[in-house]
Order: structure tokens, then sequence, then C-alpha cells
């Protein structure tokens, strides 16, 4: 910081011998001074907020956590629906690729439905490592997260799921 100043210092007293360039300099060398302060006070005080911010979520539990306010992306909360883990098994997706989603795929709100009172459910969209591109339904509840369902984008499987049949029993009567 003294660094800057004298620099400053020494600009003003080399630099500046006539009152008119004094007048057009002298406001930029103030407002150039004074982005570099803010700068380094900004840049200090950042560095002390993050770790203390860092403390506080590794140690939070569930009732610490406002899960209202968005997607909860902590994998250790996870459980599996027996109809998550049939269609994972036909459509060959691994618990590890589904907390990869998890954490890393993005949202899609058309395919979600955050406004269920009971547990939101968010649509998260991503590509595993060998290449499927799938969504993947989660289930946002009170102390826990649910995959309800796991879904292969590009290709179509045929999977016989305890329930997939009786959703559509009665719209072909």
């Amino acid at each position: 910081m003294k660094y800057i100043i004298e620099l400053a210092q020494i600009f003003i007293n080399h630099f500046v011998r006539t009152s008119e360039f004094m007048k057009k300099a002298l406001p930029l060398i103030l407002l150039l001074t004074l982005a570099v302060v803010l700068f380094f006070i900004k840049r200090c005080s950042h560095g002390a907020s993050s770790g203390s911010k860092n403390k506080t979520s590794t140690g939070s539990t569930p009732a610490a956590v406002n899960r209202d306010r968005g997607f909860d992306r902590r994998v250790s909360y996870l459980q599996y629906s027996n109809h998550a883990r049939c269609r994972m098994e036909c459509r060959h997706i691994t618990e590890g690729e589904v907390e990869e989603t998890m954490v890393d795929g993005k949202i899609n709100y058309r395919k979600s439905d955050i406004q269920n009172a009971r547990c939101p459910r968010y649509a998260l969209e991503d590509e595993t490592k060998d290449g499927q591109h799938v969504r993947i339904v989660f289930a946002q509840c009170d102390n826990y997260t649910e995959v309800v369902t796991v879904i292969d984008l590009d290709t179509e499987w045929t999977c016989h799921c305890p329930g997939d049949d009786e959703k559509y029993k009665n719209k072909n009567e």
C-alpha cells in the first residue's frame, strides 16, 4: 500500500509542473488510487469471511439447513425408491452416477414439481462418465432426499418395474 502511495507522490512531484496538467490529471490519479485501495480492502475482507463460511456449512445438520430455499445437493441424505432402483438396474446407471448428477446436474424446471407441498421434486439432467444423457428426479423431503426415478434421455429401455403398467391401465379402456 505504501508503495502505491509513494508512486503517486513521485508521479505528482515529477510530472505535475503546470496547473493545467494538474487540473486534468489529479482527478484521474485520485480515482485510480481509490480503486486500488478498494480492491485491496475487498480482497482482504473476502478472504477472511470465506473461511468462516466453510466452517459453518461443514458441520450443518438437516435442521440447520433451510431445505425450502432451493435444491439441497448434499448426497449424505439420499435414499432410493424401489422404482428408482429398478430403473437404475435396467438402464445401467450406478449410485455414483446418481450422486454425480445430484451434485453437478442442471435443474430442468419444466420437468420439476417444486410446488409439491409434501416433497418438492427436482428433475436434474447431466451426462454420465460413460456418455449417458440422464434425467434423475429427486424428491426433497424435510429430512432426506429420495431418488424417484432415473431416465436415460437417449435410449428407450424396456424395463419391467413394479407399477409401470398400472399408471396407464385405465387410459386404454
